[in-house]
């Protein structure tokens, strides 16, 4: 199960242009660090998909296998893992968001 989970992450990343697995959705962000993504996001306008790792605890720790990194959310673009929440604002804060957005 666990395998094919990880599978199923890389089909989504590899499949999805900007992707971010948070906790909650777009529509309803369910903590801090999600929502503060998502209002980043919609700041630079554009589209994205969400996954909710709440809703599947496999997927949760799945996640975090795939990316090599220990927190939500965490943003691809491209197939890419851009980061986190601080390494996004970061790269929003030094300009380099918007090229990475738009690559």
């Amino acid at each position: 199960m666990y395998e094919e989970k990880l599978a199923e992450i890389q089909h989504l990343v590899s499949h999805t242009p900007i992707l971010l697995f948070m906790k909650g959705s777009k529509e309803q962000p369910l903590c801090r660090f999600s929502l503060d993504v998502v209002r980043l996001l919609r700041r630079h306008q554009v589209d994205f998909e969400t996954r909710d790792v709440l809703e599947d605890d496999i997927l949760r720790e799945a996640i975090k296998e795939f990316s090599d990194w220990p927190t939500l959310p965490q943003l691809y673009v491209n197939g890419e893992f851009i980061g986190g929440r601080d390494i996004l604002m970061d790269l929003d804060e030094s300009g380099e968001l918007e090229s990475v957005l738009k690559q």
